[in-house]
């Protein structure tokens, strides 16, 4: 991710983004070029919200996909590949919700690294947030980060031929069939 080296408000990030085509994440006065993904990249982010979206289909939770911003306190604006959030605060505004209690990220070469720290990093400020999803391209593998009741995070990885549990959703399923259609 290369961040446009200015500092910009929130203010004028969000007036700006409201008018481009192009998405652009914010974090802290820096603006970062939202990454084209590989084919490989949209269809595991599918297979996740298709599968999120049955799940969740009869209750009170809504599904998003990269197309809505999550926000913190103006500290940063970013788009998860998918979010989960649950709590009526968030209909207020349909661009940027604020109380997801699920993220999770499909992870790209560019943005691995910063995806597995500083924004995990500013993800752990929502105190909403139950669970944190890094799901590699790669290989068929997930990494689970959950908050605890102690207010610290536990990783849980999954492989090839594990069954994947989204605590926060109540949801298990086989690993495979977030990799199903890949070339």
């Amino acid at each position: 991710m290369i961040a446009i080296p200015h500092y910009i408000s929130p203010t004028d990030y969000l007036d700006i983004e409201r008018q481009n085509p192009i998405r652009h994440e914010y974090r802290r006065g820096l603006v970062y070029a939202m990454a084209g993904g590989s084919d490989t990249h949209s269809r595991i982010a599918v297979n996740l919200l298709s599968l999120l979206n049955l799940h969740l289909d009869d209750t009170a939770c809504r599904l998003y996909n990269g197309d809505v911003k999550v926000n913190y306190q103006d500290r940063f604006y970013y788009y998860p590949d998918a979010f989960v959030t649950c709590d009526p605060r968030d209909r207020q505004d349909r661009y940027i919700k604020r109380y997801p209690k699920f993220i999770a990220e499909v992870l790209s070469q560019s943005t691995e690294d910063f995806d597995r720290d500083l924004k995990f990093i500013d993800y752990q400020n929502l105190d909403s947030l139950e669970e944190y999803i890094l799901i590699s391209q790669d290989t068929q593998r997930v990494e689970c980060r959950r908050r605890t009741a102690a207010d610290t995070w536990e990783t849980t990885i999954y492989q090839k031929g594990d069954l994947v549990t989204f605590t926060s959703l109540d949801f298990e399923f086989p690993i495979a069939r977030l990799y199903r259609g890949l070339d």
